[in-house]
Formats: structure tokens, sequence, C-alpha cells
């Protein structure tokens, strides 16, 4: 590492120890050595910090550190297991916003994206939106056809691919230090961690693949109702460019200019969250960052309309049947079968009461019976789901947890346009249809479909396995102990060793794929 990112890991540091953060290591298995470090940082704490005990403003912390340190807080947000429940409540408040750059160097960035194909853009406004990756510009899109028409124009911020670059070199070497001075800090992950941070950066900062999941999203929802995305012009896109048509629509937050509109704000609750539930449940592929700053009602239609895909979130088959179920078991207050499922897709070790998961369960449901619609929070009951299946030994599932996060700020959204929204009201003819129809012969037969498609791409590999299966047979004959073995029963032995670990190979693929 150079000098300055070492001196960009101490800004971060003297930043973190202000706000608290390294409060969060009260209570940790560390040894004397660090704990006296972390004494020491501790002094320079914020005096409302001290007072509490606990990180209050971690969020604004990670937000002056810049856009790094702002994925890794919004990224660690979905990870209760690893940060604890109040940290991930602070971290989810992060505001992914900065100062715009420069606008004179616009120009200069759209030439060196697009070449040619940047004339077409024309009348390019400041800046309307920035955030820690890009910012975004209005402008005129000249067709060739001489028609024009109004474009949102999405850039990176120069030079951000290199800082993400120098920071996540620091963040690598810090999460190296940890695990090689406090054992303990291997549970963590801590490499893992930077590892998920710079794929997921890798991905955000080439606008080709949010274009991608803008066309996407438009082909499985274009029978959709009630929900549009904006339409990609994929000429004057590149990996540090995106042009979409403009959203001439009102913000969600704009109550006063909907109801001006004429528009039904309660329809356009129902709206967002059926959509969302039919990405998440039928599409297994959602927007992860449904805030109100990106959504919009269009008065024109009265569909929701997304805007900003750059985060997005996926769940497999197993995930969307396990979602469906689950809301349509508390919906029925059907708790053993909740408690049945999680240990049927192996979610809980069969070593747990499926009769005391589901009284846990009960516990969470049956306080929403009678309650008023403003009162019943699916989001908080999935949270309180995900925390109570950790005291059932289930392992943490960083892509429900996201769709946990998403469904607060969908949640949120829907009560913003009416109050007295009922999530579970508008959620049950989407859940209910998905349920019937995953039990019927549709859904069996694609269950079917899926088996054998497994099977046959496991019957693809089975030369590749034997191929390792001869390579580690011929590393054992030549090994020199092992050579000397002429018994004719222990290799006999040694045969049906291999045969075994490659047929239980292939039922563990075969598995792993269904």
């Amino acid at each position: 590492m150079g000098l300055g990112t070492y001196f960009r890991l101490a800004r971060a540091g003297f930043v973190l120890a202000r706000e608290g953060a390294f409060s969060l290591a009260e209570g940790q298995p560390i040894p004397p050595s660090a704990k006296a470090l972390v004494s020491v940082a501790r002094l320079i704490e914020k005096r409302d910090v001290r007072k509490t005990g606990r990180v209050t403003r971690l969020a604004n912390a990670l937000n002056r550190l810049g856009p790094t340190y702002v994925k890794l807080g919004q990224m660690l947000a979905t990870r209760r297991d690893i940060v604890g429940g109040s940290v991930a409540d602070d971290l989810a408040r992060l505001q992914d916003a900065m100062p715009p750059f420069d606008p004179s160097l616009v120009p200069g960035l759209l030439e060196e994206a697009l070449g040619e194909k940047a004339r077409a853009l024309k009348d390019v406004s400041p800046p309307i939106a920035a955030a820690s990756i890009a910012q975004v510009h209005r402008a005129t899109l000249v067709h060739p056809d001489g028609q024009e028409e109004t474009v949102a124009v999405k850039l990176l911020r120069p030079g951000i691919e290199a800082r993400f670059k120098s920071d996540l070199a620091g963040l690598y070497a810090l999460a190296r230090a940890a695990e090689r001075i406090v054992p303990g800090a291997k549970r963590f992950r801590g490499r893992y961690i930077v590892d998920t941070l710079a794929r997921s950066a890798a991905l955000e900062m080439d606008l080709r693949m949010e274009a991608s999941a803008i066309s996407e999203m438009a082909d499985n929802t274009k029978d959709d109702p009630g929900f549009a995305v904006p339409v990609v012009h994929w000429g004057q896109t590149a990996r540090a460019v995106l042009t979409t048509s403009w959203i001439d629509a009102i913000p969600v937050r704009d109550v006063a200019r909907i109801d001006a509109a004429g528009l039904s704000r309660p329809e356009l609750a129902r709206a967002l969250v059926r959509n969302f539930l039919r990405h998440a449940i039928r599409d297994g592929f959602f927007h992860a960052d449904m805030h109100p700053g990106n959504l919009f009602a269009d008065p024109t239609t009265g569909n929701i309309v997304a805007v900003d895909l750059g985060i997005t979130g996926r769940i497999g088959r197993r995930e969307q049947r396990f979602l469906a179920e689950i809301l349509y078991g508390f919906i029925t207050r059907n708790y053993r079968r909740i408690a049945e499922l999680h240990i049927e897709i192996g979610y809980v070790p069969e070593t747990h009461s499926i009769a005391d998961f589901a009284q846990a369960l009960r516990a969470i449901g049956e306080p929403l019976v009678g309650r008023g619609a403003d009162e019943i929070s699916m989001a908080r009951v999935l949270g309180q789901l995900l925390d109570v299946t950790e005291l059932f030994d289930m392992e943490a599932r960083p892509e429900l947890v996201l769709l946990q996060k998403n469904m607060v700020l969908v949640e949120g959204t829907a009560r913003l346009l009416d109050p007295q929204f009922n999530m579970w009201e508008a959620a049950e003819p989407i859940v209910s249809e998905w349920v019937r129809r995953a039990v019927g012969p549709l859904g069996q037969a694609e269950i079917v479909r899926d088996e054998v498609r497994a099977l046959l791409g496991a019957v693809r590999r089975l030369p590749e396995i034997a191929a390792r299966a001869e390579g580690v047979l011929g590393d054992i004959e030549a090994d020199h102990h092992i050579a000397k073995v002429r018994d004719p029963l222990l290799v006999a032995l040694g045969w049906g060793g291999l045969i075994v670990l490659g047929l239980a190979g292939f039922a563990i693929l075969a598995w792993l794929l269904g």
C-alpha cells in the first residue's frame, strides 16, 4: 500500500472513533493488546456516544468518509448477523447523496465514453441528482431522423474507480490484520465482506449493467398493471454513461401534487406493493433501492415508475417459494406450516422441534390479530422472523435480509401515500395466487423440469468428475507409502471409496442445483 492509502485509513479510523464505531468491540473476545488500542481510540469519542455507549451517528461518519464506505455501510445494513440489530438499523438510514462534481467536466466525459455518439446529446443541464458513484443530468437526444427527445443521462464520477481501488486495498489490509491480531475476528469474515463489496462496486460502476437490469425489469413487467421503468437508449449508453427516457412524473413524496393531479394515493400504494411482491416472488429479481426518491407517479397512466436500478436483488426458486409460503402462512395464521417449511428447505436443522419453532412464530404473528392497518408492518414481521430463526441455528441469508430491507422502504413509501395502508391485505391476492399455482399441476411440472435440468447438468459433468477421480488415484499410487500396499482388499476398498465419493459428489451436486 502507498502512503496515500495509509493516510486515508488513518483518517477513516479517526472519523469512526469520533462517531463511536469502536464501541462495537465491547464484549467481543479480543486480546488485551487490542483492548488497550480500543480504549485509546474511545478517548476521542463524542460525548453523546460515551454517555449512551453505542454508535449514534455511524451513518453520518460513513457519509463523510466517501463512496466506498457508504457502499460498505449499505452492505453491512443487510448483515444483522455481523453488526447486530441496532447498528444495522443505523446503517439502513444511510443517504447515498454527495455534492455534484464540476459541470464543466461533463462534455469531455461524454465524448470520452461515447465518442461520436456523444454529439447526439445536447442541452445537457446542470446535475439534478448526485450520489456517491454517479450523477444525473437532463439532456436532449437528437435521433438520426432529426426527432428530439428529452432524456436522463447518468454519468460516473471522474476518478471513482481509482478511489474505490485504493480504499478497497486499505480495507483488505485491515481485514487481514484483524484476522492475524484478533483470532475471533475470523468469524466476521472480513475479507469475504470486502470481496462482496468489490464485486458489488464493480457491477455498479459499469452502467451497462444497470441498463441491462432496466431492460430485464421491463421485459418481466411489460404486462403488469400499474408499474413501469424507463426505456434504455443503448446507442448513448456505455460503461461510464447511461441514457434513458426522461420520466415526466410526480415524485411519490409530493402527495400534494399527486392529489392535484387527481391520482388515487391508495391505488398507487397498492400498485407499488403488489408489483414489488410480483418481482420478488414471481421473477426472483427486484429493485433493491425503492426509496421515495427513486419512485414517481405518472399522471398520464397512473403507473408507479421506478428509476435508478443500480442496486438490484435476486432470489432463487427455493427463496421465492420460501417467501411466498412464509407470507401466506402469516396471512392464514398457519404457523406450523411456516416452521415445517424452514426445515424442509434446510434453513433450520432437523434437530429442532417443529412445535417449538411454530410456538416462536406464533409469538410474532398473533399480536397482529385485531390491530389497525397502520399498526401492521410486514417488514417488521419479516425482521422479527429473521431474528427468531437465529435462535434456531438458521444461517444468515443475505439475499433475504436485502429483500426485507427493501420491504421496509416499500412499506414506508406505501404508508406515505396512504397512512391507513394495510400491507397484508394488499399482499394477499399476489401471495395466494402464487401459492395456488405452485401447488397446482403447472407448479409441480416446473419443479420436475428443474429437477431434470439439474440431473442433466450433473450428468454432463461426470467426465470431469471421473478425470478428477483418476488424478486423485494417480496421486495416491505415486505416494511412497501407499505404493507399498499390495493387499487386494485394501486396493478394493480404495476403489470402492473413490466410487462412493464420486456418487456422493454427484448426489450433492444434483441437490445443490435443484
